[in-house]
């Protein structure tokens, strides 16, 4: 089969590898479509694990089942998480799925940038979701990255009414404003240093916008009733974005991180001033439940949260490297979707 092999964000070879043998309780997935993650191209964390096959937003249709497998069939559509929980261990029964050891070490085979991936028996047993008819495969490509926008949400304590400030209009910044805005946030005020994301947050709901680059404290207060934000969302992993969100949150707000940030990236910040007078939330999220993928999908079936007008490209197979290069750049792109396919 052939697939995407990963060198470095730069280099990124079509290549071919044996489509991989399943045993029982697994299940072989022919991949209709996987799209590119902003994870996918953080290089210093991929890098000394080269050469790899990326992509984990994946769609597509059961090819084989293996020994065991009663509820699924050859033909069904279905989506896949590639990572799932033990759903025994502490974190799991104290709610906490994400944090499971087994979660940070489960994945399938070899990635969804190929023809086929084998998903294991234990993602077979609580991380297969099959697509509605109404649900297209580019659509389905999005249930795993707003099942990750749904918990963090949730860790930010998110309530309907509250004013949201969203630092970076990337897709997750554009999830994370569909999202508040269906859960009945109050204001949501977005920024970014790009016109084209800052267009695209306007299009996708938020009530204004704000440059990167200006004083954000100040302009949200401006057009927020002159507070600053009761939850702030951080999707940019840049230290002047952390900063700014640290300055723009009101007194008992919250401020999720939720993207990452370089390698070894500190940010000083005055205890007294964040915590200890202002009583000052800061959390952060990692993947998503389940549970945070069946939400996902129904509120992409519902359209609740529109994801197909993110999408501005689809690739085949032998375009993933100019995938990895539109994203990388981040400038007229939205969501790259790869077609193992075509």
């Amino acid at each position: 089969m052939r697939v995407a092999m990963y060198y470095s964000n730069k280099d990124v070879r079509l290549e071919e590898k044996p489509t991989p043998k399943i045993g029982p309780g697994e299940i072989l997935m022919r991949v209709e479509a996987s799209g590119i993650c902003g994870s996918d191209v953080m290089e210093w964390y991929r890098i000394h694990k080269v050469p790899l096959v990326l992509g984990h937003e994946v769609s597509g249709v059961v090819a084989e089942t293996g020994e065991g497998v009663t509820r699924y069939k050859k033909g069904d559509r279905i989506c896949a998480a590639h990572h799932v929980p033990c759903n025994t261990c502490h974190y799991c029964l104290s709610g906490h799925h994400t944090v499971c050891d087994t979660l940070r070490k489960t994945n399938f085979e070899p990635g969804g940038f190929a023809e086929y991936v084998r998903l294991p028996s234990i993602n077979v047993d609580r991380g297969v979701f099959l697509l509605p008819d109404s649900v297209s495969f580019e659509d389905a490509t999005f249930i795993e990255p707003l099942a990750c926008v749904l918990r963090g949400q949730r860790q930010a304590g998110l309530q309907p009414g509250q004013s949201v400030l969203v630092i970076g209009s990337g897709i997750a910044g554009l999830l994370h404003i569909q999202l508040a805005k269906a859960l009945g946030a109050g204001r949501i005020i977005a920024t970014d240093i790009s016109e084209y994301r800052m267009n695209a947050a306007l299009r996708f709901g938020a009530e204004a916008v704000i440059n990167a680059n200006d004083d954000v404290p100040s302009r949200l207060r401006e057009l927020n009733d002159n507070r600053l934000a009761d939850v702030v969302i951080l999707c940019a992993g840049a230290a002047t974005a952390i900063e700014q969100g640290l300055k723009s949150v009101e007194r008992c707000g919250s401020v999720l991180f939720f993207a990452p940030t370089n390698k070894g990236v500190t940010i000083p910040f005055s205890v007294n001033d964040t915590f200890w007078r202002n009583e000052i939330t800061l959390t952060s999220s990692y993947a998503g439940s389940p549970a945070d993928h069946v939400t996902a999908m129904e509120l992409i079936r519902a359209k609740r949260v529109n994801v197909n007008d993110m999408i501005t490209h689809r690739l085949g197979l032998g375009d993933t490297g100019r995938g990895f290069q539109m994203v990388v750049n981040a400038q007229d792109s939205l969501k790259v979707i790869i077609e193992p396919q075509k």
